[in-house]
C-alpha cells in the first residue's frame, strides 16, 4: 500500500473537473476497477498510463504535466482553483461530523498496536448464493489511526477502524462503487487481537437495498516491521480469489455466519433481530484459529470441534493462518456489495 497522494490528487481532479470516475475510464478506454484503484490509492498508474492521464487532463486544464503529480496537495489543488476546497482526506472517522470525529478520537483504545496485522474476512455472498466470500489484507496505523484495506479478484474496501470500549467502529468503501459501508465488530480480548466477529451494514445490491449480515475478521500473520515487504505481502493476499470452495470454512463458522432469526426464530428461543453477542461459538472459532497455527505435536484432536470424518487441520507452511474448513451454505450480501 502506497502513499495515497496521487489518489488524493487524482480525486481532487475529478471533483474539480465534475468528472466521474466511470467517465475518465471510459474515454480514457480502461476498466472502470482500474481507475477506482488509483483514486482508491492501491495501485498507481504505470508510466504509460500515468502520461495518458496527464494528457487527457491537461486538454481540460491546460499547462498540467507529469511533474505535478509530485506537488502537495494544496499546490496541485492551486492548479485546479480548488485550492480552498479540499484540504485534506479527513483523519479519524472520515465522514463523520467534527463532533462524532471528537468524541470517537477521545474514546478511541490506547493500543492500536495490537489490531496491526494481516487478517481475512469471511461472510456469506447473495450474488453467488451457496458461496462464502473471503477478502485478504492488512491493518494498520497510519498517521495515528487504524487503517485497512482488503480485496479479492481486483476489488479493494478500505476505511477507518476505531476501537471503543472493547468493540470495532468502521467505515469502509469500495473501489468500484464507492459506496459507504459500516461495521460494528466484537473484539476477543487477548494481548494481540486475532479475531473480530460482528455486523457489516451496506447497500449491497444493484438497487442498493440496505442489508446487514454477519462477517468474521481473522488474524493470518503478523507485520514483519518492513513496511515494504509487509506492503508486497498485502499485496499478494489481496490477489487470491474472492470466492471460495465449499470445503473452505468449518461447520461452526458456517453455523455462526448463517442464524436464523425473526419471530419464528424467537419462538423457538432464538433471536428475534440479526445481532452479533458474543456467543460460546466464538470461543470455537478462536479455538480452531489458534489450532491451526500450532505445532503440529501440540494439535489435539479436531473431534471435540468437528464432526469425526472430518481431517486435522494441517500445519502451515508459512506466518499464515490456514483457510479456515466448511460445508453447505446459503445467501446473504458481498462485502459492501461491489463482487460478493
Amino acid at each position: 500500500m502506497m502513499s495515497d497522494d496521487f489518489a488524493r490528487c487524482l480525486t481532487l481532479a475529478l471533483k474539480a473537473l465534475s468528472m466521474s470516475r466511470g467517465r475518465l475510464a471510459s474515454e480514457m478506454g480502461v476498466d472502470k476497477s482500474l481507475v477506482g484503484r488509483w483514486a482508491s490509492g492501491s495501485v498507481r498508474p504505470s508510466a504509460y498510463n500515468l502520461e495518458r492521464l496527464t494528457r487527457f487532463l491537461a486538454e481540460k486544464r491546460p499547462g498540467l504535466t507529469l511533474l505535478d503529480w509530485d506537488r502537495s496537495l494544496p499546490e496541485f489543488a492551486s492548479l485546479f482553483g480548488v485550492a480552498a476546497a479540499i484540504e485534506a482526506r479527513p483523519g479519524n472517522g472520515a465522514g463523520l461530523s467534527g463532533t462524532l470525529q471528537d468524541m470517537v478520537r477521545n474514546a478511541v483504545d490506547s493500543d492500536l498496536s495490537a489490531y496491526e496485522g494481516f487478517w481475512r474476512t469471511t461472510h456469506a455472498s447473495v450474488f453467488q448464493p451457496g458461496c462464502f466470500c473471503q477478502q485478504h489484507g492488512m491493518i494498520r496505523i497510519e498517521r495515528g489511526e487504524l487503517q485497512f484495506e482488503l480485496g479479492a479478484d481486483g476489488i479493494r474496501y478500505g476505511g477507518s477502524m476505531s476501537p471503543v470500549e472493547g468493540q470495532v467502529f468502521a467505515i469502509a468503501s469500495d473501489s468500484v462503487r464507492q459506496v459507504p459501508s459500516f461495521l460494528i465488530l466484537n473484539v476477543v480480548p487477548m494481548p494481540k487481537i486475532v479475531l473480530m466477529d460482528g455486523l457489516l451494514v451496506a447497500a449491497s445490491s444493484s438497487l442498493r437495498i440496505p442489508t446487514a449480515y454477519s462477517i468474521i475478521f481473522e488474524r493470518v500473520g503478523d507485520l514483519s516491521g518492513d513496511r515494504a515487504a509487509d506492503d508486497a505481502h498485502a499485496t499478494s493476499l489481496m490477489q487470491r480469489p474472492e470466492f471460495v470452495d465449499d470445503d473452505d470454512v468449518t461447520e461452526v463458522v458456517r453455523q455462526h455466519l448463517l442464524r436464523d432469526f425473526g419471530p419464528k426464530a424467537a419462538r423457538e428461543g432464538g433471536e428475534m433481530m440479526l445481532s452479533a453477542p458474543l456467543t460460546p461459538r466464538l470461543a470455537q472459532i478462536l479455538a480452531l484459529s489458534r489450532l491451526a497455527e500450532a505445532p503440529p505435536e501440540e494439535k489435539p484432536s479436531r473431534t471435540s470441534m468437528q464432526s469425526p470424518a472430518r481431517e486435522p487441520v494441517p500445519a502451515p507452511a508459512s506466518r499464515e493462518v490456514p483457510p479456515l474448513r466448511v460445508e453447505a451454505l446459503k445467501s446473504l450480501s458481498g462485502f459492501g456489495g461491489a463482487a460478493g
